[in-house]
């Protein structure tokens, strides 16, 4: 596995080795030390798989401590835009945003650490998303930003996309007090 720097401190993209032959293809999805090697040590608890169509939009989403989430998240067929905003109020990059195409055909995956917004729409119809979390869906902390937040200034490729009723109820980013 190779691991690359974003602009935004502690979001890495990690990229599995792939050994492919006539048979079809092999590769390591999750290498734990893959991450300790980056000074991160945690302990992922869950995992989540969702389908979506295109079109699908879901986010901007995050945990509030003390039920903060890292996230790694990779796409298993289908394609999607990942987005995640830093909402670390100390942070140098706070309301920046990195994006990413990710597909079953690249394998790429994105880490997210705690206290990023997280949110991804849908290229193609039956994508299917699976992530690992490192606390428990606790639904009393869940927060979010408004997903198309002009501040925020996210360049989704979908101009009209399906959302959730929660979805289209997350305040803006002015509006939005950091728990972290």
């Amino acid at each position: 596995m190779t691991v690359q720097e974003t602009p935004i401190q502690g979001l890495l993209i990690i990229q599995p080795k792939i050994f492919s032959d006539d048979r079809g293809y092999f590769f390591e999805s999750f290498r734990l030390s893959i991450l300790e090697e980056r000074g991160i040590n945690l302990r992922f608890v869950q995992d989540n798989e969702s389908m979506s169509n295109r079109g699908v939009l879901r986010g901007l989403h995050l945990q509030a401590p003390p039920k903060a989430q890292a996230k790694l998240l990779r796409v298993v067929q289908g394609s999607i835009y990942d987005v995640a905003v830093d909402l670390r109020k100390d942070s140098p990059t706070y309301g920046q945003y990195f994006g990413i195409d990710l597909t079953a055909e690249n394998k790429s995956m994105l880490f997210i650490p705690e206290g990023f917004g997280h949110g991804f729409c849908c290229l193609e119809d039956q994508t299917i998303v699976q992530y690992k979390c490192s606390d428990y869906y606790a639904p009393d902390h869940e927060i979010g930003v408004k997903w198309n937040d002009a501040t925020i200034g996210i360049d989704w490729p979908i101009k009209d996309p399906f959302l959730s009723n929660k979805d289209t109820k997350h305040p803006a980013l002015a509006d939005f007090t950091s728990p972290f």
